[in-house]
C-alpha cells in the first residue's frame, strides 16, 4: 500500500472524530464552535457548510502509521490523531493573532473577522477540546496508564511548543539571532510536535520504550527537516506553488535558516535586514541575491538532508514492519522533497 492508501483508510474516520467533537449547534456554544469549524475548513463565515482548504493532516497521519507499524490497531489511535490535529490547530489561531497574519490557507484568520479576544477563545476552546479528544482513547480499550501516559506526552508537547512561539515572537525585536538559536526554537515550534505524533502512535501500540524513544527520534528530525524545506520555499519558492509571494520570508523579515545564515556571512544583508523601513521589491531581490552569494541555500538545504538521513536511521532503528512501516519512510521522503 502507498501513503495514499492509508490516507484514504485513516481520513475519513479521524474526519469524523474531529466533526464530532466540534459538531454542537446548541447555545451558547454555536457561535464558538462555528469559528472552529471556520477555522477548520468545514463552514464559511455565516457557518455554512463549505469544503475549504484544510491542511496536509500530517501529523494525525504520522500518528495513525507508527501505531500500525508497530503492530497495534490503528483505530484504537484516532482519538489522539484528532487530538494532534487539534493542538496542531489551536497553536495556528494563536500563531494568527501573534503573528498578525491575515489569511490562513486562502482565506481570512479568525482574529480578521471576529476580533482578537474571541478568537483567542476559539483557541483555547479547541485546546480543551483535544484534551477531551485524547481521553477518548480509553473508549477504544487502551488502558488506563496508557491513557495518563499519553496525556502526559501531549501536555509536556504543548509547553515545548508554545515556548517555541515564545522564542519565535522574541526574535522579531532581537538583531542577534543565531543559528543555533533558531534550532532551540523550531525544536519546540515545529518538531516537538512531529516527535510527539509518532511516539504516541507507538505508545498507543504498547510499542517498547526503546522503539517509543526511535519513532520520536524519527518524528523530532522529520520535523526539523520539514521547517528547514518551509524555510527553503519561503525564499526561493514557486508563488504557483507555494501561493506566497516570492521572497515572502524576506519582506517579513523572518529570522529563518538561510536568513540567518546569510546574515551571520554577509554584513552587507544583515544591514539591509536590520532596518525597520518596508522593503521593496527591488530590496527583496537584492537580498536574494546576497543569500546566494553566501551559499544560504545550499547551507539550509543540506542540514535539512542531514535531519532527514537521522530521521531514516532512527526508523531504521525502529525496526518498523509492514506497509504502515514502509510508508513511513516514504511519508518521510514526500516532506523532504515537498515543493508548498
Amino acid at each position: 500500500m502507498s501513503i495514499a492508501s492509508f490516507t484514504s483508510r485513516y481520513l475519513p474516520p479521524l474526519e469524523a472524530e474531529m466533526q464530532a467533537l466540534v459538531q454542537t449547534n446548541e447555545a451558547p456554544h454555536a457561535g464558538l464552535f462555528g469559528m472552529l469549524r471556520y477555522h477548520l475548513g468545514w463552514v464559511d463565515e455565516a457557518y455554512r457548510p463549505q469544503a475549504a482548504e484544510s491542511g496536509k493532516r500530517i501529523r494525525p497521519l504520522m500518528c495513525l502509521l507508527t501505531c500500525e507499524a508497530c503492530e497495534g490497531k490503528w483505530e484504537q489511535a484516532i482519538p489522539a490523531a484528532a487530538a494532534i490535529e487539534l493542538l496542531h490547530n489551536f497553536s495556528l489561531i494563536h500563531d494568527d493573532i501573534e503573528d498578525r497574519d491575515t489569511t490562513r490557507r486562502g482565506r481570512a484568520t479568525l482574529w480578521t473577522i471576529w476580533g482578537e479576544p474571541q478568537a483567542i477563545n476559539a483557541g483555547d476552546a479547541l485546546f480543551s477540546l483535544a484534551q477531551l479528544a485524547l481521553l477518548k482513547t480509553g473508549q477504544r480499550g487502551v488502558d488506563p496508564a496508557t491513557v495518563i501516559a499519553a496525556h502526559t506526552l501531549f501536555n509536556e508537547t504543548c509547553v515545548a511548543l508554545t515556548a517555541g512561539q515564545f522564542m519565535d515572537i522574541g526574535f522579531e525585536t532581537r538583531q542577534d539571532v543565531t543559528v543555533a538559536d533558531y534550532l532551540t526554537m523550531i525544536s519546540g515550534k515545529t518538531a516537538a510536535l512531529a516527535a510527539c505524533a509518532c511516539k504516541m502512535g507507538a505508545l498507543l501500540a504498547g510499542a517498547p520504550d526503546p522503539r517509543q524513544r526511535d519513532l520520536r527520534a524519527f518524528g523530532y528530525h522529520v520535523g526539523l527537516a520539514f521547517q528547514m524545506r518551509d524555510d527553503v520555499l519561503g525564499v526561493w519558492g514557486d508563488p504557483a506553488v507555494t501561493g506566497k509571494p516570492a521572497g515572502s520570508d524576506i519582506g517579513r523579515r523572518k529570522k529563518s535558516l538561510p536568513i540567518l545564515h546569510g546574515i551571520e556571512h554577509s554584513s552587507e544583508l544583515r544591514a539591509l535586514l536590520g532596518g525597520d523601513g518596508e522593503l521593496t521589491d527591488a530590496n527583496v531581490q537584492h537580498a536574494v541575491e546576497l543569500l546566494e552569494g553566501t551559499s544560504s541555500r545550499e547551507y539550509a538545504e543540506a542540514l535539512a538532508a542531514e535531519h532527514h538521513t537521522l530521521a531514516l536511521q532512527a526508523l531504521d532503528q525502529a525496526a518498523v514492519s509492514g506497509e504502515a512501516g514502509w510508508s513511513l519512510y516514504e511519508l518521510a521522503g514526500l516532506l523532504a522533497s515537498r515543493q508548498s
